[in-house]
């Protein structure tokens, strides 16, 4: 079963350790964030990213100097890691692959297949991955998927990479990434769509915007702490919440009425639909 090693582990990536940055763009401003935090110094860090302030913000916040051309600076890179738009990708493979097409590739690029990336790079030590934003605090949740080829020398080094934004799980199969992103890849939007609706009926209920909007992030908060460290279903801490007759039990027979659940679960599918309609598109 996968497993995700505490952060206050000690960092597990040799201090030799080169990882290149194709994009410098939030994504990989946090998963470099996370690396200069456990202690991996600047110089050791590669980025390719064109645009000036995105160099300017990764020199500011980092200490991590940015070119805007693939080039020699790229070489020797024990990994790289794709940050690029997926419509950037083959473009930009074209000018990568002579200079560190031989490391094992992390992407962190929607859409963009395993395949796809092998073939552009030369061969197929692929793991490809799906973040959320969340890990531009250190609290992501990453799903990962190893293409055959991976060895678990480069299993080893993407987890040791990707642990220093949050939380992993891997996958078995490259097809389940799109659930991942359905999932957890979109997902805090969905929490974000729910805290708004909270925020919203605190407002209206009497409360003040600040108000309102503190006890909804306190209790998305407290709830996922209890659902983490709970071993019981999710159903069963909801009917520990949930007494008969109660103000809960009112407020979830109506979202029962309402069909939410449901719909919830639609709206996920549709997002699923979505993710692997843009692997069609990019990723072939």
């Amino acid at each position: 079963m996968p497993t995700q090693p505490p952060m206050t582990q000690p960092f597990t990536l040799p201090p030799s350790t080169r990882i290149a940055f194709i994009g410098g763009g939030n994504m990989a401003g946090a998963i470099i964030g996370g690396l200069r935090r456990r202690g991996l110094p600047a110089e050791q860090i590669a980025v390719l990213e064109p645009f000036e302030a995105a160099r300017q913000a990764l020199r500011a916040q980092h200490g991590v100097d940015a070119q805007p051309a693939a080039g020699a600076f790229l070489g020797g890179a024990d990994l790289v890691v794709w940050a690029v738009k997926p419509q950037s990708f083959r473009d930009a493979a074209q000018a990568v692959a002579p200079h560190a097409g031989g490391a094992p590739q992390l992407s962190v690029m929607a859409g963009i297949r395993a395949g796809a990336i092998g073939g552009a790079m030369g061969h197929d030590r692929v793991v490809r991955c799906m973040p959320n934003t969340p890990a531009l605090v250190g609290q992501g949740m990453t799903g990962l998927y190893a293409a055959p080829a991976v060895t678990p020398a480069d299993r080893s080094l993407a987890e040791a990479v990707i642990s220093t934004t949050g939380e992993y799980l891997w996958v078995e199969r490259e097809e389940q990434l799109d659930a991942v992103t359905a999932l957890s890849g979109s997902g805090p939007a969905y929490v974000f769509y729910f805290l708004e609706a909270m925020q919203q009926a605190g407002t209206e209920l009497g409360l003040s915007p600040d108000q309102a909007r503190r006890l909804a992030v306190g209790t998305f908060l407290g709830g996922s702490a209890l659902a983490k460290d709970s071993p019981e279903p999710l159903a069963t801490l909801r009917e520990r919440v949930t007494s008969k007759g109660g103000t809960t039990h009112a407020a979830l027979t109506r979202l029962e009425q309402a069909g939410v659940q449901g719909s919830f679960v639609e709206a996920m599918r549709a997002a699923c639909v979505r993710a692997k309609e843009l692997g069609d598109e990019f990723g072939r």
